[in-house]
């Protein structure tokens, strides 16, 4: 039982849609499994619309409800940020928040241009002077089976990497009458598939090969420019909604395709579209070294697929890892063996490693640091697509 002495966490969030009724489960879930050294306390959510946060605090668990984001960073009760809002406002809000002495989880991509993101990384450097953590979440490092890929590449099980391939596809906006939300806005979304899912896949191949793109060549391709104004609500990525009869223009890419170079010499290429029709949520990546592969497919988030290339040739082949044993990342705290863990686990690790980075004051990863050097990628995407696909290098 836990004792009158126990640390608590005042946590407050800022945006309470699809993302942040995902970290809402991760809050909410958190603390029953994993023992931890602070508990998290869901203090407060933050939305414009009074009626409609005051029911998803009442769906998701939290406490109060704010209607202002500075009345949230402002309450004693918090001392963590969770920022998921559109892009246009982290910068703003994750600044504000790290001003005021909170610590701070900013959904990813970190912010909706570099100078942005530069600017978050000042504060968080401050910040870090005085004891505070910032993180930017990239979720799915937090499935078990990509960690568990990255401890394999870092032991060496794969060799000197040469090649990683990456594709992360979508179709919810195949239909030209699906309305034109915020993601195909510039101004509020900062880009499209490319920031979207690229930055996914960008810190994915990152984080898995252990060093970072140093240049890239793009292309990306809008193909409906035009789409109708919403008429009411539209619920997420692939939810219902209806548009009216004005029209808008889409601002940004639609797909995005690209090739990239890491320090070492090994060569990548990336695909993130949100118009291959039959793919609702599928990320798949591999990574090719000279002693063996690994394959991941977010489609069955609880396996890899790894091929030692030392064994004999005769009855060698890809083999798959069920990863759920204890003694895989972060699966200690959960089911026996053999029982699959969901998308919903990855909000749950992810609040379990920001909860130890404030207590223990040690620098969470992906550190807004990283944020930035993903932003860097996408900035760099986004010049060489200008320019008809010339090699463009990623600033270090």
């Amino acid at each position: 039982m836990e004792s009158p002495e126990a640390k608590t966490l005042g946590v407050g969030m800022v945006g309470y849609a699809f993302m942040g009724a995902a970290h809402s489960q991760g809050w909410r879930t958190v603390g029953r499994v994993f023992d931890l050294p602070a508990r998290p306390v869901m203090s407060a959510v933050c939305g414009r619309d009074a009626d409609a946060v005051r029911a998803a605090a009442d769906r998701h668990g939290w406490a109060a409800a704010e209607t202002d984001w500075r009345s949230l960073i402002a309450r004693d009760d918090v001392q963590l940020v969770d920022v998921c809002t559109p892009g246009d406002s982290h910068a703003e809000i994750a600044i504000a928040a790290l001003e005021a002495g909170k610590h701070v989880l900013c959904e990813k991509p970190l912010a909706n241009s570099v100078d942005e993101a530069e600017a978050m990384v000042e504060a968080a450097r401050r910040a870090g002077e005085r004891g505070q953590v910032a993180m930017v979440g990239f979720n799915y490092r937090r499935a078990p089976a990509i960690a568990q890929a990255r401890r394999m590449v870092a032991e060496g099980r794969i060799g000197v990497l040469r090649h990683v391939r990456v594709t992360y596809l979508q179709d919810w906006i195949v239909d030209p009458e699906y309305p034109l939300v915020w993601r195909l806005r510039r101004e509020y979304a900062g880009s499209g598939a490319l920031g979207d899912l690229g930055s996914h896949i960008v810190d994915l191949a990152q984080y898995l090969a252990g060093e970072r793109l140093i240049g890239v060549s793009a292309l990306t391709e809008t193909f409906i420019r035009e789409r109708p104004l919403p008429a009411g609500a539209v619920a997420g990525p692939g939810g219902s909604g209806t548009g009216g009869a004005a029209r808008g223009p889409v601002t940004v890419d639609d797909a995005a395709l690209f090739t990239g170079r890491f320090g070492s010499g090994a060569v990548a290429s990336f695909e993130a579209s949100r118009f291959a029709a039959g793919r609702k949520n599928s990320l798949r990546i591999e990574l090719n070294g000279d002693h063996g592969s690994l394959a991941f497919d977010l489609e069955r988030l609880n396996e890899l697929s790894f091929h030692d290339h030392t064994e004999p040739a005769a009855d060698s082949g890809f083999r798959r890892i069920l990863v759920t044993e204890p003694e895989h990342p972060y699966l200690e705290a959960w089911w026996p063996p053999g029982h699959a863990l969901g998308y919903e686990h990855t909000f749950v690790h992810q609040a379990r490693d920001m909860v130890l980075a404030v207590a223990e004051g040690t620098a969470p990863a992906p550190s807004f640091e990283d944020g930035l050097q993903v932003q860097r990628v996408l900035a760099a995407v986004e010049d060489s697509a200008e320019r008809n696909c010339v090699y463009t290098p990623v600033p270090a």
